[in-house]
């Protein structure tokens, strides 16, 4: 994904943008359904990461990508990258 993204045109990224935001997230569930989880987000702590220890459970405030196209929930102003939580689409 990251080589496409550094290879797409500009106008190809704002025709892509137009469609996401920082305040939602598509995910499919357990049982295969494509849902839509608007921010707060409930996540629980995966690995030791900043001052987050695993098995927490933290509110996502917001949703971004980081240059190299690699989804980064932000926690309390901090910028952390999706691999370190999973999302809990039962705790809303």
């Amino acid at each position: 994904m990251s080589l496409y993204y550094k290879i797409m045109k500009n106008e190809e990224l704002a025709e892509l943008f137009k469609y996401c935001s920082p305040r939602s997230i598509m995910v499919i569930t357990w049982y295969g359904k494509l849902k839509t989880l608007y921010c707060p987000i409930t996540v629980k702590v995966k690995n030791d990461v900043g001052n987050l220890s695993i098995g927490n459970l933290v509110k996502v405030d917001a949703i971004k990508l980081s240059d190299t196209s690699v989804t980064v929930f932000i926690i309390n102003n901090k910028a952390y990258y999706y691999y370190h939580f999973d999302i809990l689409t039962h705790l809303l």
